[in-house]
């Protein structure tokens, strides 16, 4: 990937490198509430974010930072 670079500025708020640990967790409980709802013959939740809280996450979320240099943008 020595040619591969960011096409926008955006990156995440703190230093963690990904979110994928995060998503996995989540996406463990939502199917377990899912899964005891239903079994309750209850509706299932419409989406990950009634059983979770995206800032509970190592990102953060994202955000644009405007002055960017060459080598931060690349992957």
């Amino acid at each position: 990937m020595a040619r591969s670079r960011r096409k926008t500025k955006i990156f995440g708020i703190t230093g963690a490198d990904s979110e994928s640990l995060d998503k996995r967790r989540w996406n463990k409980s939502f199917r377990r509430v899912a899964k005891i709802l239903i079994a309750k013959d209850n509706e299932a939740p419409a989406s990950i974010r009634a059983v979770s809280n995206v800032w509970d996450g190592n990102k953060d979320g994202k955000r644009y930072w405007r002055g960017a240099k060459p080598k931060d943008m690349r992957k």
